[in-house]
């Protein structure tokens, strides 16, 4: 366990054996089945979550009820309502498993005693967070300037392993269509080659 949690970590900034160490002990690892809740909405986000194996996904409910995704984290990706963490107020997302997944927890304790006994835990939090507000900003960029076709074709290129991991039908919500336009949207890409 905690493999692909510290091959992420030193991708981002090198830790010596000793840090490594030290981080383990605020880590807690824990599995999940397919289907099965991390958060749900109301709740307050107690964790950063790290996926080790498996794939989630975190949406929120419109008011008819039906999901509407805002994001999916697969191996090595981090998930959590941000907000909620922060501030520990409600989550405003739910998040659960798309598979059966082995995660790493890092409870908001343990998060703010690694900010200040592991000056890197702080620099790897900080290039997270700052990586996280580049690709919002990308995606947002994406769905208000191009068409149709042309956001399907950055998705594919940005998140290859989640379109062929995820079902259609959640792509379609994440990119705020149905199932049918997602379908219109690839038979046009498919007629076109």
């Amino acid at each position: 366990m905690y493999e692909v949690f510290f091959r992420k970590f030193n991708e981002k900034i090198a830790l010596t054996r000793e840090e490594e160490e030290l981080i383990k002990q605020y880590l807690t690892p824990k599995k999940l089945r397919r289907k099965q809740y991390l958060l749900q909405e109301g709740d307050v986000c107690k964790y950063i979550c790290i996926v080790e194996k498996g794939a989630m996904k975190a949406y929120v409910l419109n008011e008819s009820g039906d999901e509407r995704i805002v994001g999916f984290a697969l191996e090595g990706w981090t998930i959590g309502d941000l907000s909620s963490f922060i501030k520990q107020e409600p989550a405003t997302l739910n998040i659960d498993a798309l598979e059966d997944c082995e995660l790493v927890l890092i409870s908001k304790a343990a998060h703010d005693e690694l900010i200040r006994l592991v000056p890197k835990y702080e620099t790897y939090i900080r290039i997270l967070m700052t990586d996280a507000y580049m690709a919002l900003q990308k995606r947002t960029a994406i769905m208000i300037s191009m068409s149709l076709e042309e956001q399907y074709k950055a998705l594919l290129e940005m998140y290859p392993a989640v379109v062929q991991r995820v079902p259609q039908h959640m792509i379609a919500s994440f990119m705020g269509l149905t199932p049918e336009t997602l379908s219109r949207v690839r038979g046009r890409i498919t007629s076109r080659k």
